[in-house]
C-alpha cells in the first residue's frame, strides 16, 4: 500500500468518525427534547372577604406569572408577610416588601421561570367572592414539582361604594407570592387557585395581599392523553 493510499484510508476513517460522532450528539440533543412529558397548568384567581365590601369594583391586571425553581422548598417565613391583617398604616412599601422582595424577568438567574400572557388578564375581585373563581391562564408545561407561584400583577384599580377612587398598593411593588407547593403531572390538569384580598391600612389606603389559607391545588386526569386543552391566547410554553 502506498503512502498516499494509507493517508486516504486514514482521512476517510477520521471523516467517518467525525460524522458518526456528530450524528450521535444530534441524536442526544433530540432525545432531550422529543417526548418530554408534559401536563397542563390552569391558573385561577379568587377573593377572600377581608375589606372587599368597601369596593364597588376592584380590577386587578395580571401580566404573567413566575414558577418557583424545582427542588427548592417554600420559605416558611414568607407567609408572615402575606397574612391578611389590618396592618400598621404603612403604604405597602415597608415591612410587607420583604416577603415579596423579588424582581421581574431580570432575576431569571435565581431559578424562577417567567411566563408572560399574550394579553394582560383583568379580574374584578368584587365578582370573585363566595367561592367564585376566574381562569386567567391555561398552558402546557413540562412535568415537575414547584414550591410556589407568583402572579405578576401590574395594577389594582379600585372604586369604593361611594363612587370615589381607592388607592390600592401591591406588597413592595413586587410579585404576589403564593407559597403552595404543587406538581405538573403527565396527562393531568393541575388547577392552581391564587387567593388574595384588599386590606384597609391605617392611612386609608388598601394593600392587596395573598391569602395563604385560601390557596387551592387540584389535579384532574386528562381523558385525551395530551395533558388537556389549553385556552386560546395564553398557550406559550415558557419552559424548555
Amino acid at each position: 500500500m502506498t503512502d498516499r493510499t494509507r493517508d486516504r484510508v486514514s482521512l476517510d476513517r477520521r471523516t467517518y468518525l467525525q460524522a458518526t460522532g456528530a450524528a450521535a450528539l444530534g441524536a442526544t440533543g433530540l432525545a432531550g427534547c422529543v417526548g418530554r412529558a408534559s401536563g397542563t397548568l390552569a391558573t385561577r384567581v379568587t377573593d377572600q372577604p377581608a375589606d372587599i365590601g368597601d369596593f364597588e369594583s376592584l380590577i386587578v391586571t395580571v401580566e404573567g406569572f413566575w414558577l418557583g425553581p424545582q427542588g427548592i422548598e417554600p420559605d416558611d417565613d414568607s407567609d408572615d408577610g402575606n397574612e391578611t391583617d389590618s396592618g400598621d398604616g404603612d403604604d405597602g412599601d415597608g415591612d410587607n416588601a420583604d416577603a415579596n422582595e423579588t424582581g421581574g424577568e431580570e432575576d431569571a438567574d435565581d431559578g424562577r421561570e417567567y411566563y408572560a400572557f399574550d394579553e394582560a388578564q383583568e379580574a374584578d375581585l368584587v365578582e370573585l367572592q363566595n367561592g367564585e373563581t376566574q381562569l386567567i391562564d391555561e398552558r402546557e408545561l413540562r412535568t415537575g414539582e414547584y414550591p410556589y407561584l407568583q402572579l405578576d400583577v401590574s395594577s389594582a384599580d379600585g372604586t369604593l361604594t361611594d363612587g370615589s377612587d381607592a388607592t390600592v398598593d401591591l406588597p413592595g411593588n413586587a410579585p404576589l407570592n403564593f407559597n403552595e407547593a404543587f406538581e405538573i403531572r403527565e396527562n393531568t390538569r393541575t388547577t392552581f387557585t391564587a387567593d388574595f384580598a384588599p386590606v384597609l391600612r391605617g392611612n386609608g389606603r388598601y394593600l392587596l395581599r395573598p391569602v395563604p389559607s385560601g390557596i387551592e391545588v387540584e389535579y384532574e386526569e386528562s381523558t385525551d392523553g395530551d395533558g388537556g386543552n389549553s385556552t386560546d391566547g395564553n398557550t406559550t410554553d415558557g419552559g424548555s
